[in-house]
């Protein structure tokens, strides 16, 4: 899928002086791939699709979904699409002991190197080795040294897994000071961007890990550290990107030939800021719950027309099945939301760190949104009701760009959010700026 990496010929371009960057859609859902792929069609991007270890794993994650099963979804969409499969660029996310942190290491890192191997012999290019977290018997702190080992070891098994599936070498990225997946739980736990000396050592770490191991041409492949920018969003707060604090980290990457930053934690960020991050070498953009958070916001929005269309026993009542689901499977926001009952509901419903994303597969939330699209389709949406609860779509349908449907109008939501990373990483500079038409 991958024969010349177009992941590394977009590092090389921007270490060699051009305004570009790789934005990376971390979902499984549908809808948001879809909308990901017409972004990227508008823009001439590559697409980067990244599926990380508590989605996707060799037991099913909580999708249900093995690397090979995420591979064939993704590709079964691109083809239905039209996205030309050539440009598509799988990417594995946290992959590592994560889902084992409760075993000891030695346990939870053979489950991590089945994990590698599997993205690896599916075809999954771009790999984040992630070993940051400590495991059940693991010191308090664990050192650089033991997550660069383990990360070696893991890129060892990937190399060897991509050989014998034929695929070309993955490339890697490597890091210690990893945000928290999905956002933090209160701001005040976020953290400023790395210290130089910090991402320094990790480097210098990691590459004495990597020669230890006898693994020269695998770390002619890393493109990328993982660090903190000073970027990050709890449940309902952002933490924006400032230049200022970060310029020491943007000039010690500067001096470190073909390798850029990769920055987690992006969504909600100002357009500006995407723009700065990648002129700052923060040149992979990760981004994921703001993409489902447009989309539930798109679907909520299709909801309260649905209210003003359908009668009471014919509604799908999408919102309340979702919410019934989360009450009667908490384990993905019980940990996460705190508070009254109220207060609860509130999170569920509408907080940026979008947990309810967890829950779109669960079957009974899949029923109901296919009543609402069924429902909605079979009456027809009003413009004047469009206008009321999805404006900027209202606009767009009656400029002739975009269908009148509601599967269409939720992934031009979505695309809204996502056309700002690929303004921010395109080549084009005369794409800056201006709007995505996506329909």
């Amino acid at each position: 899928m991958n024969p010349t990496s177009p992941v590394q010929e977009i590092v090389k371009a921007h270490r060699r002086g051009e305004p570009q960057g790789l934005y990376s859609v971390c979902c499984s859902h549908p809808m948001v791939l879809a909308a990901a792929m017409r972004v990227a069609l508008e823009h001439d991007t590559p697409l980067l699709v990244e599926a990380t270890s508590n989605q996707v794993d060799q037991f099913g994650g909580y999708t249900g979904m093995t690397p090979a099963m995420y591979r064939d979804h993704v590709l079964a969409l691109a083809r239905e699409r039209g996205f030309p499969v050539e440009r598509l660029v799988l990417g594995g996310d946290h992959l590592g002991p994560n889902a084992w942190q409760h075993l000891d290491g030695a346990t939870a890192m053979l489950h991590a190197e089945t994990l590698v191997a599997n993205y690896a012999a599916a075809g999954f290019h771009k790999i984040h080795l992630d070993c940051s977290m400590r495991c059940a018997d693991d010191p308090a702190h664990l050192p650089d040294e033991i997550v660069a080992e383990r990360s070696a070891r893991l890129a060892r098994i990937a190399d060897a897994a991509a050989t014998d599936a034929a695929h070309a070498p993955p490339v890697y990225v490597i890091g210690t000071e990893v945000p928290i997946p999905g956002g933090e739980a209160n701001l005040a736990e976020a953290g400023a961007p790395t210290a130089p000396d910090a991402a320094r050592r990790t480097l210098s770490v990691h590459f004495q890990a990597f020669l230890d191991a006898g693994l020269h041409g695998a770390w002619r492949r890393v493109i990328a550290i993982v660090v903190q920018p000073g970027v990050d969003f709890d449940h309902s707060s952002v933490q924006h990107y400032d230049p200022a604090p970060a310029a020491a980290l943007s000039g010690f990457i500067a001096g470190q030939p073909g390798l850029v930053f990769e920055a987690h934690s992006t969504d909600y960020q100002r357009e500006i800021a995407l723009h700065q991050m990648v002129r700052d070498h923060f040149a992979i953009l990760k981004v994921g719950p703001a993409a489902t958070f447009a989309m539930r916001e798109g679907l909520l929005a299709l909801c309260s027309i649905e209210d003003e269309l359908v009668p009471g026993d014919q509604a799908s009542r999408l919102m309340q099945v979702l919410d019934q689901v989360m009450m009667d499977k908490p384990d993905h926001w019980r940990k996460h939301y705190h508070g009254s009952s109220e207060e609860q509901r509130l999170l569920r419903r509408y907080a940026l760190s979008d947990r309810c994303r967890y829950y779109w597969g669960e079957a009974p939330v899949q029923a109901a949104l296919a009543r609402l699209f069924a429902n909605l389709r079979q009456r027809g949406i009003p413009l004047p009701l469009l206008s009321q609860y999805l404006p900027d779509q209202y606009l767009e349908v009656l400029q002739g760009g975009l269908q009148n449907d509601p599967q269409a109008l939720v992934e031009h939501r979505i695309g809204l959010v996502l056309a700002q990373y690929a303004r921010a990483c395109s080549r084009n500079i005369a794409a800056v700026g201006k709007p995505a038409a996506i329909c």
